[in-house]
């Protein structure tokens, strides 16, 4: 039995990880690599495995870090089950569809540009239409329940307290009569996050596969970073200001309403209109309220107490592009949360390009951006910026909230890991940028915890 460390690897996205044992072949998530557009599309629309020869997917959570080259892989030939949650398998439907039209509107509007300069079009790395077909191969299971993806192989999911969803899987291998226990933790939640369960520590196992993207630095408690939001928002508000968020549709979008529905429950907000503006976000919030089975006892009290978390009186959700497009026609102070996540594409784009060189306006960063993108960008707080080609001078306030991470800190990661210090043979970290894996392992180290790896990617390693 061998895994492939396809994805992920000395990387954060792109998660994508081969199981090989008896023959058969499961492969633990199918994430979108996201980095610069060239590499990017050779990358996602190449496999290293044969696609026809592979059995099963288990997919930890929606995030399209995780989910979104399924479309490939399904046109590649893939024709098995996909194993995932109930909340998950409705999200990635949803977000898989997205992300279609998302690489056809970025792929037309590319062509277009190319064809003024006398170039050729580009192709979409995918299409909605070819995300659409996901959707048959998904199959849910319920936390806790086993299921068997290929002979050899028990399954379990495991709350991951990511987004809603999410979820660890346990898998209990045996090949020729050898007995292994693998935990992958995909991506790890925090404790004491808004709406949902707090994440399962892992059980006792001969494997650790966890990711690392938060490695260098512990975070501030999530009531840290609720204050330290409320004060920006606040400050920016009261000079007159929008504040403006990028913020991933599913998990980070219903975090902030939560939260801002709290500051106007206690009175902290002035009378000024919250814009939710993203298809994708409110369809996600629609999926949230139709799964309580995943709330944590916070929010089922909150929902209790008559308030209900993701609708309130001055939030509004943005279902037209017109609407979208008035936004930024407007000078008065508002919450602006709009997708994509790290900024690159979207209205939030718009939303950024129209009100980067107004000091009075505060763009909010709220979760890691990745190198090459516009949120990290804005995150470094460059000065000048370019946005669908054209230079803008950065006058806005740039405030980063890293507390409002859905990913585990350097303190919990260590915490996680120790569950298994006395079973595991090996720790390999994914998901995480070198200097963050390193800054990990030497803390792992002075615990004295089991040998750490961090793959090449398509490194073999024998179980």
């Amino acid at each position: 039995m061998k895994i492939t460390f396809n994805g992920a690897a000395q990387t954060v996205t792109g998660s994508q990880h081969l199981i090989e044992v008896n023959g058969h072949s499961l492969l633990l998530d199918c994430g979108l690599f996201q980095g610069k557009r060239d590499e990017s599309y050779e990358r996602n629309r190449s496999f290293n495995f044969d696609v026809h020869k592979l059995n099963a997917v288990i997919l930890s959570h929606a995030h399209i870090d995780h989910s979104g080259n399924l479309p490939n892989l399904v046109n590649n030939g893939y024709d098995g089950p996909i194993y995932a949650t109930p909340a998950t398998v409705r999200l990635a439907d949803l977000m898989l569809r997205d992300s279609g039209h998302i690489q056809e509107m970025q792929a037309k509007n590319l062509s277009f540009r190319r064809a003024r300069r006398g170039e050729p079009p580009v192709e979409a790395l995918y299409t909605e239409e070819d995300a659409a077909k996901v959707k048959p191969h998904l199959t849910d299971k319920f936390y806790g329940e086993p299921f068997s993806p290929i002979p050899g192989v028990t399954a379990w999911f495991y709350d991951a307290g990511h987004i809603l969803g999410s979820a660890a899987v346990l898998l209990e291998i045996e090949e020729k009569g050898r007995k292994v226990r693998l935990w992958f933790s995909g991506d790890i939640g925090r404790r004491e996050l808004p709406i949902i369960r707090d994440p399962i520590l892992p059980q006792p196992v001969d494997y650790l596969l966890m990711e690392a993207t938060y490695g260098d630095k512990p975070h501030r408690r999530p009531e840290q970073a609720y204050e330290e939001m409320r004060e920006v928002i606040l400050k920016t508000l009261n000079r007159g200001g929008k504040v403006v968020i990028p913020a991933f549709a599913v998990g980070r979008t219903q975090e902030i309403v939560y939260n801002l529905n709290r500051m106007d429950q206690a009175g902290d907000l002035p009378d000024v209109p919250i814009y939710v503006d993203s298809p994708l976000a409110v369809n996600a919030s629609d999926i949230f309220k139709q799964h309580p089975e995943c709330y944590d006892a916070e929010m089922l009290n909150w929902i209790e107490r008559g308030h209900p978390a993701l609708e309130y009186e001055r939030l509004h959700y943005v279902k037209s592009l017109d609407e979208s497009k008035s936004l930024n026609e407007r000078k008065d102070p508002m919450v602006i949360i709009s997708a994509s996540g790290m900024a690159e594409t979207g209205r939030i784009v718009y939303h950024i390009q129209y009100n980067i060189e107004d000091k009075r306006n505060t763009i909010m960063i709220v979760s890691w951006q990745s190198p090459e993108t516009l949120g990290r960008r804005l995150a470094d707080r460059e000065t000048r910026v370019r946005i669908f080609g054209e230079t803008y001078h950065r006058r806005a306030e740039i405030a980063t909230i890293g507390g409002l991470s859905a990913h585990a800190g350097q303190d919990f990661l260590l915490e996680y890991a120790s569950a298994v210090q006395s079973s595991a043979q090996k720790i390999f970290l994914v998901h995480g940028e070198r200097a963050a894996v390193a800054a990990l392992q030497a803390k792992m180290a002075e615990l004295n915890l089991p040998p750490t790896y961090y793959p090449e990617p398509k490194t073999d390693i024998e179980l």
